[in-house]
């Protein structure tokens, strides 16, 4: 599947967009060959596994000019990097504990002319500052997570939901959600994407 995918989903991009989404697989296939930060046999599936995947998010939220975002856990940069490029004039703040992921995350940006990302090496925990919303791709359980960046969640909203955690994960989150104290909302992927890959797949909603 290549590009094509998020423009059916996604069909008033700019042409800057479009230009950026489709410098993503390229950019991505020379990166892990050097560094794996997308499976090696999943790299064919970029735009469906990784890219539409991070772009559920905004599926349920448009995120406003300002509006800043910090994603915990990136990797190779997701969800951060497809939403940077769906929102430009957002804030993204990218963070992984692993050097060379943040160093693919860096060199991915400046190949396709992002600029609103900052990429930081380094822990969640230690991050100093406040977030419009905490975005990130089944990095731990909830209930760390959540503990981790509780207290680095601006309370003023910008928008129609709360201001919080927008979680990506899968499967049966029924055990894992009765661990944590705060009010969430689970979306079914399935409801935005008609792709069997998202059938188990889901968007958590926290608000801390």
């Amino acid at each position: 599947m290549n590009q094509d995918l998020i423009f059916r989903y996604f069909p008033n991009l700019t042409a800057t967009q479009k230009k950026q989404f489709s410098a993503l697989y390229p950019l991505y296939e020379d990166w892990n060959s050097k560094i794996n930060v997308v499976s090696r046999k999943d790299i064919e599936q970029l735009y469906l596994h990784h890219v539409l995947h991070s772009l559920a998010i905004a599926k349920l939220i448009s995120f406003q000019p300002g509006t800043k975002i910090l994603d915990v856990g990136t990797g190779g940069g997701f969800p951060g990097i497809p939403l940077a490029i769906l929102f430009p004039e957002a804030e993204f703040t990218l963070v992984d504990s692993i050097g060379k992921k943040i160093l693919v995350v860096k060199e991915v940006c400046k190949g396709a002319g992002i600029q609103n990302v900052t990429a930081i090496h380094g822990r969640a925990e230690e991050q100093k500052g406040e977030w419009d919303f905490v975005v990130s791709r089944a990095v731990t359980r909830l209930k760390p997570f959540t503990d981790w960046v509780k207290g680095k969640i601006n309370k003023t909203p910008k928008h129609n939901i709360p201001n919080g955690i927008l979680y990506l994960k899968g499967g049966d989150l029924e055990e894992e959600l009765s661990e944590i104290d705060y009010p969430y909302h689970v979306h079914d992927l399935n409801n935005f994407f008609k792709e069997e890959f998202f059938e188990t797949k889901k968007l958590v909603m926290v608000s801390v």
